[in-house]
């Protein structure tokens, strides 16, 4: 694959069907540079094509997750701005709606992306979680819905995605104060799953539950992403409809068959490759 200047992506062992992809700028505790914006997308589009990949495990090289975007990127949004508000305007949203895409591209990526944090989770950090399928922490890391200490109002999916995950009430009380929160914390308002006692202990129970994931048939997980994805936007009766309709193309499929046999037979089933 592509060598990124801020990624870095690695198999998790040998024939390995979960790939790592790193936040990659350790000096700058993995400060968002503009090259992410661009990469990330990318990044994720080559591991969701690829046959090789079931499950994307990412997390951030050195001693944090996510300190959130770098300053010098936030400032190249105002740098030669317009006189005119009209225009200056205009090209400040298309430049919000263009940073966006980069973190809904977890979204649009078919494998399941999980997120493993240590350190700091800051700003950015929370909106590219919240986007993430499944969440761990170590016990200590730390979070903040960091933007309005920064005279920003949070736009790149955090204010949108985190009250479905840990209720309105918290999202707006940690969106409101900034405050700064434990794992421990995370795990109480489930912004996370489970919180491990050390990185290497994360590390190794996400191996294990992204390897799980990955020996199962690989057309039903797309298809409880993409359902689960959907779903949040639609009502029951829509949603139902969407999953008959979903599954009338994808149910009768060779990973059914090869799931029925290998439990009649007591074996471990093997399935074709996405």
């Amino acid at each position: 694959m592509e060598n990124f200047k801020s990624l870095k992506i690695d198999r998790s062992s040998p024939n390995s069907p979960v790939f790592n992809l790193y936040l990659n700028r350790p000096a700058r505790m993995n400060a968002l540079s503009d090259d992410f914006f661009t990469e990330f997308p990318k990044a994720l589009a080559a591991l969701d094509q690829s046959p090789d990949v079931s499950v994307i495990v990412l997390s951030g090289a050195g001693a944090n997750f996510c300190s959130g975007i770098d300053i010098s990127t936030l400032g190249s949004f105002t740098a030669g701005a317009s006189a005119d508000r009209g225009r200056a305007g205009e090209k400040l949203r298309r430049d919000i709606k263009f940073l966006q895409d980069s973190f809904t591209a977890i979204e649009r990526c078919r494998k399941p992306v999980i997120a493993g944090i240590h350190g700091a989770c800051v700003g950015a950090g929370i909106d590219i979680i919240t986007a993430c399928d499944v969440r761990y922490c170590t016990s200590d890391a730390f979070f903040s819905v960091k933007e309005v200490d920064m005279a920003i109002t949070a736009d790149l999916g955090t204010l949108q995605r985190l009250p479905a995950i840990v209720g309105y009430g918290n999202a707006m009380e940690l969106a409101l104060t900034a405050r700064r929160f434990s794992g421990l914390e995370a795990k109480e308002i489930r912004l996370v799953s489970r919180v491990f006692g050390s990185k290497q202990e994360m590390d190794e129970g996400v191996r294990i539950v992204a390897e799980g994931i990955a020996s199962k048939p690989p057309l039903a997980v797309i298809g409880t992403k993409a359902v689960l994805m959907r779903t949040r936007d639609l009502n029951l009766e829509q949603g139902l409809d969407y999953v008959a309709t979903w599954n009338s193309s994808m149910l009768i499929s060779d990973d059914l068959a090869e799931a029925v046999t290998a439990f009649k037979m007591k074996r471990k089933p093997v399935f074709a490759k996405l």
